[in-house]
């Protein structure tokens, strides 16, 4: 028996490649052909977005200009990882804006006005957030109201909680010499510490892709080669190692944005590597097969609401931090939509079952990356929504045409 492989090109047909390059060279065409575009695009976009921004202004890739782009995308990237666990479920919540300025009215009073201890304020503040997304799941799976509709009541219920919190005042500053404020505005890993943490990311990475490879080896299924998964590190190492270094030719690697990146981590691990992760997959990708397998649907549903309602307070308390205060503004304003922005641009589908914790990271990249370098060149304000529209409406597109490649590829 012969098998039909179409060369890659004539250093391919030499012999020149090693086999396990050829492989995933070969892979990678399948999977593109096949509508699973992955990461490139949105990586694609976000460097245009710097090259683009560095032409109308020199300032915008300096090390300071970039240092506080990631220091502005903590806050709301934290929210957007908490939409991404929804729209997973091919669901939407349109009130982690509230639930995030319920957070910081919750840590501001707490710890200001009623003198408790910050870390008993933040524990109070991801509890409220807790008790919203059950009260989100419990409807959605006892009555059947839409997501939408059920977040949609819950942005305008909350943000009168969070009125209500803030009394007659408003607005509440919180100290500068607090931790709290400290940690969102002046705390940066030094140049070891944050080396440290690139190497072991990348060893963990390198032994989650090894272990997964022998996982499949082992069912008789494809796997990336020992060789591949050494130059992917590598590659990873070489990139992030040069950004690192980047930002410490000036203020560093923010301690909050070392933190958001390390949820994003831990919340990529859970779902691509405990049985909790793949349900989430499971029941964004076909809710009824998902329950005829014999997954607890409803429970996935009353989880995933209630991690997204905690990642929007947890995102609220960066935002309080960064700011030094909360208001009756925290939380408001664009910022439900960016955060469900951010998780579509960055790669996660509206349709279910397509997506990863790391769609946060990039979309609220792309976004900051576009409000920063508008800034720089200071145009009408107007300008930046219509910017980020076009973006979000262009990433759906692209989102659409992959499903719908992806259809045809299985019907064929």
């Amino acid at each position: 028996m012969t098998v039909d492989r179409a060369p890659l090109d004539a250093s391919d047909e030499r012999g020149l490649l090693p086999e396990g390059i050829r492989a995933a060279a070969g892979n990678l065409v399948a999977r593109i052909r096949g509508g699973d575009l992955g990461a490139a695009p949105v990586i694609a976009g976000l460097l245009l977005i710097w090259i683009v921004f560095q032409l109308l202004n020199p300032n915008f890739l300096s090390s300071t200009n970039l240092v506080n782009l990631t220091m502005q995308s903590a806050a709301l990237g934290t929210s957007a990882i908490g939409v991404v666990l929804v729209l997973l479920l091919g669901e939407i919540d349109i009130s982690v804006g509230s639930v995030s300025g319920l957070a910081s009215a919750i840590l501001a009073v707490g710890y200001v006005q009623m003198g408790l201890p910050i870390a008993l304020v933040i524990v109070a503040a991801l509890a409220t957030g807790a008790l919203i997304g059950l009260a989100f799941g419990l409807l959605r799976t006892r009555f059947g109201v839409p997501s939408f509709i059920i977040t949609l009541a819950g942005l305008l219920a909350i943000l009168g909680f969070q009125l209500f919190v803030l009394g007659k005042t408003g607005s509440i500053n919180i100290p500068f010499d607090s931790w709290i404020v400290q940690f969102g505005q002046q705390w940066f890993l030094p140049p070891w510490a944050s080396y440290s943490l690139l190497g072991v990311s990348v060893l963990l990475f390198a032994v989650s892709q090894y272990s997964n490879s022998r996982r499949r080896d082992a069912a008789g299924l494809n796997s990336t080669s020992t060789m591949l998964i050494v130059v992917r590190s590598v590659v990873l190492l070489v990139v992030l190692g040069v950004a690192i270094w980047y930002l410490n030719l000036t203020r560093g690697v923010g301690a909050m944005f070392a933190l958001f990146i390390s949820l994003a981590v831990v919340m990529h691990f859970v779902l691509t590597r405990t049985r909790w992760g793949r349900s989430v997959y499971a029941v964004g990708g076909n809710v009824e097969a998902a329950r005829r397998a014999g997954i607890r649907v409803n429970r996935v549903y009353i989880s995933v609401f209630m991690l997204c309602s905690m990642f929007a307070a947890l995102g609220g308390v960066f935002a309080a931090a960064r700011l030094a205060a909360a208001n009756q503004g925290s939380g408001g304003a664009d910022a439900n939509l960016t955060a469900i922005a951010a998780a579509v641009i960055g790669g996660t589908s509206l349709f279910g079952g397509r997506g990863s914790a790391f769609s946060a990271v990039l979309g609220i990249l792309v976004i900051m990356s576009i409000t920063s370098g508008l800034t720089l060149i200071n145009p009408d304000s107007s300008i930046r929504y219509v910017i980020t529209g076009a973006v979000l409406l262009f990433a759906v597109v692209i989102d659409s045409l992959s499903r719908r490649s992806r259809a045809a590829a299985g019907r064929a």
